[in-house]
């Protein structure tokens, strides 16, 4: 899949804190209501405190979610940090998280007794159920949001997951496909990190301290 031409303004990029699926080590995948724990409001608290250190008070910000709970719980903890106000956020269903099929919100220890291995070991990137979403089809998806809200003007913030921010990551700048996957992927960065995306060149504002395997 080709890179999208950069826009002119800067993309802050957030993986959501940590929710009670990661705490107990399920799958979580799309699932919609999973809510946070406390580490993840913690985690939420520093991102946030972190871009208002970057950015200031009320930046000028288009604010943009997954449609799912534990994205907008981040992102009102975020905005409450900027002096911005949650209810201007628009969501997209295509920017959550990678679709886990039948391996949805189970144990990984389960999955791997039954299946083997789940995580790709030299990237770290989930690998998809055998009925869950193909690598081809996150790229794809967060492609067309990206070509849609292309020429919305100046800086946006964005919360979304760990696999799917990968992959918006990769397309944004341009990164190789995985040999394997099939899509651009960025490394990996732990639940509650906070990176920027201008003209095509990311840049860590803040790497967070999230243990989820993935």
């Amino acid at each position: 899949m080709e890179s999208i031409r950069s826009r002119a303004g800067r993309d802050f990029i957030a993986r959501h804190g940590e929710t009670v699926f990661n705490a107990a080590r399920r799958l979580q995948g799309e699932a919609a209501h999973t809510p946070l724990t406390r580490a993840g409001f913690a985690q939420a608290d520093e991102m946030g405190a972190a871009l208002a250190r970057y950015l200031g008070p009320r930046p000028r910000l288009d604010l943009w979610a997954s449609s799912t709970g534990r994205a907008l719980q981040t992102l009102a903890i975020i905005t409450e940090h900027l002096g911005l106000d949650w209810h201007d956020a628009r969501t997209d269903d295509r920017l959550v998280e990678i679709g886990m099929g039948s391996w949805g919100g189970r144990y990984y220890a389960d999955v791997i007794a039954e299946n083997g291995p789940v995580v790709e070991p030299h990237a770290g990137l989930l690998l998809p159920a055998p009925d869950g979403e193909r690598y081809e089809q996150i790229a794809g998806r967060v492609s067309g949001w990206l070509a849609d809200t292309h020429d919305q003007p100046g800086d946006r913030l964005v919360i979304m997951h760990g696999i799917s921010s990968r992959v918006l990551r990769g397309v944004m700048t341009g990164a190789a496909r995985h040999p394997t996957l099939g899509a651009p992927t960025l490394p990996g960065l732990p639940q509650g990190s906070l990176v920027m995306v201008e003209r095509g060149v990311e840049t860590i504002i803040h790497r967070g301290q999230g243990h989820a395997p993935a």
